[in-house]
C-alpha cells in the first residue's frame, strides 16, 4: 500500500481484526465441513489464502461504505435508461412529449417571470402560431434559425414552434456581438434570425453583413411598443393573425434527429454549434429529475441563460418533458435570488457554482430560510464554500452534477456528498462505462502504454475523464457538433480494446476509494470564467490584432476566493507600445464581459520555446504574481474599465478577497 492509501484507509484498520476473527471463525467452521467433505479442503485452502493475504479487507470495508449509494445509483440509472428505451422504441421526441404533457394540466403554469406567466394551453398555442408562421414564410424541415433572446416565457416556446414544423433552432448566447456572433450564424447554416428586441444594437451592428439572412424582431409582451429596426420584420404583430390551432402538417421528427445546436466553446476557435438531438433533450431534465426525486408538482427555480443547458434543457425541460411549473428570471441577482424562491413557492432551485458563491456575499436576510426549497440542483458548488452554503440558507439536498452539453460523459453526486461531482461504483464500475486515464495535465495530451492502450488511472491520481460512445444506447451516444471536423476531434479510439471509441471530456478528476470524482481542472487552452468556458485561442487572436499582431500567449489564473480562472495576457512588446486604453476599448467591443483578460503582463522578449512554440507552463505557474518577475502587470480596473499598474497593495488586496469581482 501507499503512503496515502495508508492515511485514508485508518478507519478500515480499526475494522481489520474483528473482520479476520469473522473470517477465521468462518474458517474454522468450513473446515468441520471439509472433514465431512474431503474435496471442499482444496477450496477452503484457496479461499482462506485469498481472504487472509493482501488488502482484500479494504473492499470489505468499501462495500459496507458503498453498497446503499450504489444501490440508489443503479435504481437511478435503470429507471433512466429504461425510460429512455421506450420513449425512443416509441418514436417519442420533444414535441409529442410537450403534448401530452399539456394536455393533462392545460390551465396549469408553465413558465413564470415576475408577475408574468404563461400556463401549459397558452405556450401551446404561442408555438402552434410560431409553426404556422414560419410554414407560410416558406421555411422547411432541417433548416436552422437562430434565437438570439433573453430570458422569458416565451422563449422556450419559440423553438417548440419551430421544432413542429420540424426546423433546428440555434439558441445563440446573447453576450456575443461582432465577428463571433456572425460566426455563430454561419457555422450553423441559420437561414433566418429571430431576435429580441433587446438585442437591436448588436443586431444593427452586424445588419450590413449578413445581408442575405432575413431578420424577425420579437417584442415582448413588456415591450410592445419597442421600435423596430428597419429592414426587419416585426414578429410578434404578425404573429397575432395566425391562428392557434394544433400543427401537424409535416411528417413527425424521430428521436434521434437534431433538435437545437447549443454553442460552447472548444479549446480551440470559436463557438462551436453543438447537436442537441430529441432523445439528447429528453435525457438531461429525465436523468435530473429521476436522481433528485422530482414531482410534477415541483416548482423549478431557473434564474440561468436560456441559451445554455443548464437553463434551457436541464431546467426548461422540467416544464417540457416533467410537467413542473419553472420560475425564470432574465438575469440572475444574488440579493434577489431567495426573495423569488419564496415569492413563487419554489420547491427546487438551480445554480451554477458562481451562483453559490454569489449568495454566500449577501449579508445576512430572513429570506435566507423564508422558503420551501428541499434540493438545489447544478453544478460546480466549490467544496471551501458547500457546507457554510448548506447551514446558511437550510438546503436539505445538494444534487452535484457533472457534464458537458454535447458529452456523453455524466456524473451525479447522489447523497450530497461535500467536494464530489458524482460517483462510479468501484465493485461494479463496468455498468456505466466511463474511465480516467492518464494525462499530461497541461497540454491535455493522452499518454498511452507500449501496446498503444491508454493507462488507467488508480484512486487519487488525476486523470483525462473519458466515455465511451455506444450508438445503441442513446444513453451513450456522441452527436457531435455542426462542424464534423471538430467532432472528431473529441473522440479518442484504441482506448482499452484496438476499434473502441470514447469522448474526450477534456477535463481532469480524481477518483478517491470510494468511487466518487473531484474536479481538478481543465486541460488544454479553455478555462472557466463567470460560469463560460473561454477559448484562449480565440482571445489571443483578438487582443494580437489590437497590439498590432505581437505575439500574445492568454491563460487562466486562480484567484483566492474567485469561483474558475481569470483570463490573463502575456504580450510579447520589447519596446513597450503597446496602448492599453486602446486595447482596453478593444476589447469591450470585440468581446463578451467574461472572455476579457483581467490581467495584462509585457514580456520583454517572445517566450518561444526551442521549437519555436509559445511557453505557456511557466507563465500559468507565476500567475499574477507581481513578485517573481519584474515584467509590469496591469489589471483592469472594474469600475473604469481601463487597465491600471498592478500594485503590491492591489496585488495584496486581491490575494485577500478584499477587492470583490
Amino acid at each position: 500500500m501507499t503512503e496515502k492509501s495508508e492515511v485514508r484507509f485508518e478507519e478500515a484498520e480499526k475494522y481489520k481484526n474483528l473482520i479476520l476473527t469473522l473470517i477465521a471463525v468462518i474458517c474454522v467452521f468450513l473446515s468441520w465441513l471439509v472433514r465431512q467433505y474431503p474435496l471442499l479442503l482444496g477450496i477452503v485452502t484457496i479461499l482462506s489464502v485469498y481472504l487472509l493475504t493482501g488488502d482484500r479487507y479494504q473492499w470489505v470495508f468499501i462495500w459496507k461504505k458503498t453498497f446503499y449509494r450504489d444501490m440508489i445509483g443503479l435504481r437511478v440509472l435503470l429507471v433512466t435508461m429504461f425510460t429512455i428505451w421506450v420513449w425512443e422504441r416509441t418514436g417519442t421526441t420533444v414535441v409529442t412529449r410537450w403534448s401530452k404533457v399539456a394536455k393533462k394540466t392545460p390551465d396549469k403554469e408553465a413558465f413564470v417571470m415576475g408577475d408574468r406567466s404563461l400556463t401549459f394551453r397558452q405556450g401551446d398555442e404561442f408555438s402552434n402560431r410560431i409553426a404556422w408562421y414560419f410554414k407560410r414564410q416558406g421555411f422547411k424541415t432541417e433548416e436552422v434559425i437562430a434565437l438570439f433572446m433573453e430570458t422569458q416565457p416565451e422563449y422556450v416556446f419559440l423553438w417548440l414552434g419551430l421544432a413542429k414544423l420540424r426546423v433546428t433552432t440555434a439558441l445563440v448566447n446573447t453576450n456575443l456581438r461582432g465577428a463571433q456572433l456572425i460566426h455563430c450564424l454561419r457555422i450553423a447554416g441559420c437561414k433566418a434570425v429571430v431576435f429580441g428586441d433587446e438585442m437591436t444594437d448588436a443586431i444593427k451592428a452586424i445588419q450590413s453583413e449578413i445581408p442575405d439572412i432575413p431578420l424577425f424582431q420579437f417584442n415582448s409582451p413588456e415591450r410592445e411598443t419597442a421600435p423596430v429596426l428597419q429592414d426587419t420584420i416585426p414578429l410578434a404583430a404578425e404573429l397575432n393573425e395566425m391562428t392557434n390551432e394544433p400543427f401537424s402538417d409535416v411528417e413527425p421528427a424521430k428521436p434521434r434527429d437534431t433538435l437545437l445546436y447549443i454553442y460552447t466553446s472548444g479549446t480551440t476557435g470559436f463557438p462551436k454549434a453543438a447537436i442537441i438531438t430529441n432523445i439528447r433533450y429528453l435525457l438531461i431534465p429525465l436523468g435530473v429529475h429521476t436522481s433528485g426525486q422530482l414531482v410534477s408538482s415541483d416548482i423549478i427555480y431557473d434564474p440561468l441563460p436560456l441559451h445554455h443547458t443548464a437553463g434551457g434543457v436541464l431546467g426548461a425541460g422540467q416544464c417540457l418533458i416533467l410537467g413542473c411549473t419553472v420560475v425564470l428570471r432574465k438575469k440572475f441577482s444574488a440579493s434577489n435570488y431567495w426573495a423569488d424562491v419564496a415569492k413563487h413557492k419554489c420547491t427546487a432551485a438551480q445554480y451554477i457554482g458562481e451562483i453559490c458563491r454569489y449568495l454566500l456575499t449577501v449579508p445576512l436576510s430572513d429570506n435566507d430560510r423564508a422558503h420551501n426549497v428541499r434540493i438545489v440542483i447544478g453544478n460546480g458548488l466549490r467544496p471551501q464554500i458547500w457546507q457554510e452554503f448548506v447551514d446558511r440558507f437550510g438546503v436539505k439536498r445538494v444534487l452535484e452534477f457533472y457534464g458537458a452539453t454535447e458529452g456523453n460523459s455524466n456524473l451525479v453526486n447522489l447523497d450530497s456528498k461535500v467536494g464530489a461531482i458524482g460517483f462510479l461504483s468501484r465493485l461494479v464500475s463496468s455498468i456505466y462505462p466511463l474511465t480516467l486515464v492518464k494525462c499530461d495535465e497541461v497540454t491535455g495530451q493522452i499518454l498511452r502504454n507500449e501496446n498503444g492502450r491508454c493507462i488507467n488511472c488508480g484512486p487519487y491520481e488525476p486523470g483525462l475523464l473519458l466515455g465511451k460512445i455506444d450508438p445503441k444506447k442513446a444513453i451513450l451516444t456522441f452527436a457531435g457538433y455542426a462542424d464534423k471536423t471538430a467532432s472528431e476531434k473529441k473522440m479518442v479510439r484504441n482506448v482499452r480494446i484496438k476499434g473502441d471509441c470514447y469522448f474526450n471530456t477534456g477535463d481532469i478528476l480524481e477518483m478517491d476509494y470510494y468511487g466518487y470524482f473531484y474536479f481538478k481542472d481543465r486541460t488544454g487552452d479553455t478555462f472557466r470564467w463567470r460560469g463560460e468556458n473561454v477559448s484562449t485561442a480565440e482571445v489571443e487572436g483578438v487582443i494580437s490584432n489590437l497590439v498590432g499582431l505581437k505575439d500574445t500567449v492568454v491563460y487562466g489564473v486562480p484567484i483566492p476566493y474567485v469561483e474558475g480562472k481569470a483570463g490573463m495576457a502575456a504580450i510579447a512588446d520589447p519596446e513597450k507600445k503597446v496602448d492599453l486604453k486602446s486595447l482596453a476599448d478593444g476589447l469591450k467591443t470585440s468581446l463578451p464581459a467574461y472572455a476579457r483578460p483581467l490581467f495584462i503582463r509585457i514580456l520583454p522578449e517572445p517566450p518561444l520555446t526551442a521549437t519555436f512554440k509559445l511557453k505557456k507552463r511557466v507563465l500559468m505557474e507565476q500567475g499574477f504574481n507581481i513578485n517573481v518577475h519584474n515584467d509590469p502587470i496591469y489589471f483592469l480596473d472594474q469600475k473604469s474599465g481601463s487597465f491600471t499598474p498592478l500594485t503590491q497593495k492591489l496585488y495584496d488586496d486581491l490575494i485577500q478577497g478584499v477587492i470583490r469581482l
